[in-house]
């Protein structure tokens, strides 16, 4: 397990340059200029010059990635061209606010798609399990951000149930509050994972209930719903690692919609913004911070792949 932990390790180190050179490389090419947020009406060229020199915007972009890189591996990302605060600090500030919602998210899939998944195989072909498949479907489908509307304008401006924006209410620092924050974006962020996780659960399910050791274990006097939850459950978890594993992406990249509808205060929410305000510095961090977080939830995976299936130590 060990090797494969540091072979993982050293394959991230190659992928995470290769994103940071892309995205280095996109950031300074894209549309917009970030000096002309300093520029009064009154700026000269010479003072034009004097802030793109200050903000190091005049060199090449190879000086200008090599200067990043080197600043990056002592520990400074750099200064926030928007309010001159250090992003490491911003990001920090963050990235709690993002973890939590995309683990709570990730915790709330599993829980719901392995049971929607359970009850749908148990019920195979019979009209709940038909129900269930059709809820699949629509939520694969449905965007994120529509579903996100329409949550708001039912349990917001509708029925007033919850909150429509951000983690905590002015004054309010009860868990109660903090609830009814994160449940609309939860669910937004979780819709499609749970969908896909109940129908991997649901395939993988009916085909262990067709294998020898089922039919063994209900001629013994079983139950089917104690060989579903005792036998079948745990031969289940597999392509369930997997199915998470390859969520991911589709995770952090909901993040940053999601966070920006309900005005989470996560790193997702603060890249969005970085963009809108050609915050170079900004952009890279929360880009690179993403691809980390990414390839983190990885390597877990395949660790936990190995746990479950000790056979996977050999073939590594």
């Amino acid at each position: 397990m060990s090797y494969l932990i540091y072979k993982r390790v050293l394959n991230a180190i190659p992928m995470i340059i290769t994103i940071s050179i892309i995205s280095f490389v996109l950031v300074n090419f894209a549309p917009g200029d970030p000096v002309k947020a300093y520029i009064t009406p009154e700026s000269t060229v010479q003072d034009i010059e004097i802030i793109r020199e200050s903000m190091g915007l005049n060199d090449n972009i190879l000086v200008q990635y090599i200067r990043w890189g080197k600043n990056v591996l002592k520990g400074n990302l750099g200064y926030s061209f928007a309010d001159h605060r250090p992003v490491l600090d911003k990001v920090v500030e963050r990235l709690p606010a993002t973890i939590g919602l995309m683990g709570v998210s990730m915790i709330f899939s599993i829980l719901l798609g392995t049971i929607i998944g359970l009850v749908s195989a148990f019920y195979n072909n019979k009209l709940i399990d038909k129900i269930l498949t059709f809820l699949n479907y629509i939520g694969i489908s449905i965007p994120s951000f529509w579903f996100a509307m329409g949550m708001l304008h039912l349990f917001t401006l509708k029925l007033g149930w919850l909150p429509s924006i951000g983690m905590r209410s002015v004054g309010v620092h009860t868990n109660i509050d903090l609830l009814k924050h994160i449940v609309m974006p939860m669910l937004t962020l979780s819709i499609s994972n749970t969908s896909v996780i109940s129908r991997y659960v649901r395939s993988r399910t009916i085909t262990q209930l067709n294998e020898d050791y089922v039919t063994v274990a209900m001629a013994q006097g079983a139950s089917k719903r104690e060989v579903l939850f005792k036998y079948v459950l745990k031969n289940s978890l597999l392509p369930l690692i997997t199915i998470i594993g390859m969520s991911l992406p589709n995770l952090v990249s909901g993040a940053f919609i999601t966070e920006t509808i309900f005005g989470w205060p996560g790193l997702g929410q603060l890249g969005i913004n970085s963009i809108f305000k050609f915050d170079y510095p900004m952009i890279m961090a929360t880009t690179m911070f993403s691809s980390i977080i990414l390839i983190l939830g990885n390597l877990i995976s395949d660790i936990l792949y190995g746990v479950v299936d000790p056979r996977i130590k050999v073939v590594e």
